[in-house]
């Protein structure tokens, strides 16, 4: 490997090749500010436009952009003389000066890297006067709020949704002042095929995209008295939540979580994993059905709702593929509405309040898709993110750390740890494999941990022996991955007979809905190891021997992939490869396609 020697504020390093300053400066411990590059390599993505020259140094002759600058042989980097720290100032200055003046306000406020980089370079007011952008917010999703105003023009979001999730639905446009990062036409996100994975959410430096605030209408709900509120919480929430308290990434706070949720309000606390433990059932049986009929193959997981959103407008000639299970969310919602309140609270389906805490922006969407659900009462009434959990917690002054440890209310908080691996990619697919190898062998399994489909690798494959019969595996998390994968099933070349798909990379605990982890995927992998840190501590770790799941079964559905679990459980797909004709709106899908979007 060739190695280049410099030296940065006079410590001498040396770096292979093609290595930019600003990296080369994280080798000696010298801190850059900058604003839009983001080198996450964990999953192949590198934001280095150079665009906003927050990171400018005295390399040589003159100013140098040190996440745009290669390095050279001999090279004097100096990043605090008068000049850069001039020109710093400056830019952010410039950049204050178009954006809106309501930090206190704002949702990114305290985790917006521009409020931190002025914060920290002395910036106390804003020297420069002028023009401001002005453009109405883009409200027009149940995931997504886009502001342009808040935008500073870093492409990070372009990035993401063009080069890793392949969505390809935020371009620059226009040019000199009026340029802004926006679709294609100007349309609003809800006519644009995007997904609402939340990934251009989670790597925004400012709150230009935010997610929807979903916080006043679940104060509401807890507030009155008509009806029974319920939360559910799914397996990512538990090892994120305790990040917004300054625990670190991983720290499992299940008990601590729960406790403030019932200090909130809330009638009944459950658990999204029960309904996990429940999409293993299903799912499971459903592959096996089709493994011996030898139709429909691969079957496609079908947790995930930016992915179904995803392949339902990419992949329509393929919807045959996905699970018909509903994800764990809207499965809880349905037995929380049709089995708990009914049957075990005497309360009717439409008196039941069913509220979830997700990672995920993307089930804000899902759970106002009207097809989930029965006779117009949808099967989840509301989702917030873990970071609006969080925000409510803080607001109602509950110190969340000296809380006691709480349990879940039964029946519905009940799981296994096959359904706390659902946050981290592979999980689901470990979680299936648990139980259809003992009701294909109807032999014990001593050894439930399938290593060999977990990591954060973007597309891992497998091949696991189920009493001589082979089935291949495959797991892709990332849309980008995803469109891979898809497109050699839609050529006839996949020899897969299982894939799970995430949308976001890594997973679950990865999420658009997640605490901030500023590109950082450490905290990422660290989330995912406390997950498996829970399973591995759980007596019960195969879904199918969760008693409450069996309860279910006998007292309400009968048996897996049963009519009544069919009724409930299970749901259909659409073909949203649609056109818009033009600007106004007018749509060409079907009545049936446009009520879901």
């Amino acid at each position: 490997m060739s190695l280049v020697n410099l030296t940065i504020n006079s410590k001498p390093v040396s770096v292979p090749k093609g290595t930019t300053i600003l990296e080369a400066a994280k080798q000696v411990n010298v801190k850059i500010p900058n604003l839009c590059h983001l080198n996450m390599n964990e999953i192949n993505m590198v934001n280095q436009c150079a665009s906003c020259r927050v990171c400018m140094v005295s390399a040589g002759r003159g100013l140098v952009p040190a996440c745009g600058t290669l390095v050279k042989e001999g090279m004097n980097v100096q990043t605090n003389t008068k000049e850069a720290l001039r020109a710093r100032k400056n830019v952010v200055q410039l950049l204050l000066s178009d954006h809106p003046q309501d930090c206190l306000s704002c949702d990114k406020n305290g985790n917006c890297e521009l409020q931190t980089i002025a914060a920290d370079l002395g910036i106390r007011e804003i020297k420069f006067k002028g023009e401001k952008s002005c453009a109405p917010k883009d409200t027009s999703s149940k995931s997504i709020v886009k502001d342009h105003d808040k935008c500073i023009l870093c492409r990070r979001c372009e990035t993401m949704c063009n080069e890793v999730q392949t969505v390809g639905v935020l371009s620059g446009i226009n040019r000199g002042f009026n340029t802004e990062v926006g679709t294609f036409f100007n349309a609003s996100l809800c006519d644009t095929e995007c997904t609402y994975c939340g990934q251009c959410v989670a790597v925004c430096p400012t709150g230009a995209l935010t997610e929807v605030n979903n916080i006043p209408v679940v104060w509401n709900a807890l507030d009155q008295n008509e009806k029974t509120v319920v939360v559910q919480v799914a397996p990512a929430v538990r090892v994120a939540i305790g990040e917004e308290f300054g625990l670190e990434p991983g720290a499992i706070s299940t008990g601590k979580m729960v406790a403030a949720l019932r200090a909130l309000g809330f009638k009944y606390v459950f658990d999204t994993n029960f309904a996990a433990d429940l999409t293993i059932l299903e799912e499971a049986s459903e592959f096996l059905h089709r493994l011996k009929d030898g139709e429909n193959l691969p079957i496609l997981t079908s947790c995930c709702p930016a992915w179904i959103n995803f392949v339902e407008g990419n992949y329509p000639q393929l919807l045959n593929l996905p699970s018909s299970c509903k994800s764990p969310q809207e499965m809880f919602g349905a037995v929380a509405k049709n089995y708990f309140g009914p049957k075990v609270i005497n309360v009717e389906s439409k008196d039941m309040y069913v509220v979830s805490v997700m990672p995920c922006v993307a089930k804000k969407y899902e759970c106002a898709r009207t097809e989930l659900g029965q006779e117009d009462v949808l099967d989840v009434d509301i989702s917030i993110t873990t970071r609006e959990l969080a925000k409510m917690i803080k607001e109602a002054g509950i110190d969340l750390l000296n809380l006691e440890d709480e349990s879940f209310d039964s029946p519905l908080g009940e799981s296994t740890g096959a359904a706390d691996i659902f946050g981290a990619t592979g999980g689901v697919l470990e979680a299936a494999l648990r139980t259809a190898y003992e009701w294909v062998t109807d032999k014990e399994l001593s050894d439930v941990n399938f290593t060999q489909v977990r990591g954060l690798e973007g597309i891992k494959e497998a091949s696991i022996d189920i009493d001589g019969t082979i089935v291949n595996v495959c797991i892709a998390s990332s849309l980008g991955n995803a469109r891979k994968v898809m497109d050699e099933v839609a050529n006839g070349n996949s020899k897969y007979h299982i894939i799970e798909i995430m949308a976001c990379p890594g997973g679950c605990v990865a999420g658009g809905g997640q605490p901030y982890h500023h590109g950082d995927y450490d905290i990422v992998k660290k989330r995912a190891a406390g997950l498996y840190n829970i399973d591995g501590s759980k007596e019960l770790r195969k879904s199918h021997k969760n008693p409450a799941i069996v309860a279910l079964y006998n007292e309400f559905l009968g048996e897996p992939y049963s009519e009544a679990a069919h009724k409930y459980l299970h749901t259909h797909y659409f073909d949203k490869s649609v056109v818009y004709e033009d600007a106004c709106g007018e749509c060409t899908c079907s009545k049936e396609a446009d009520a879901t979007i």
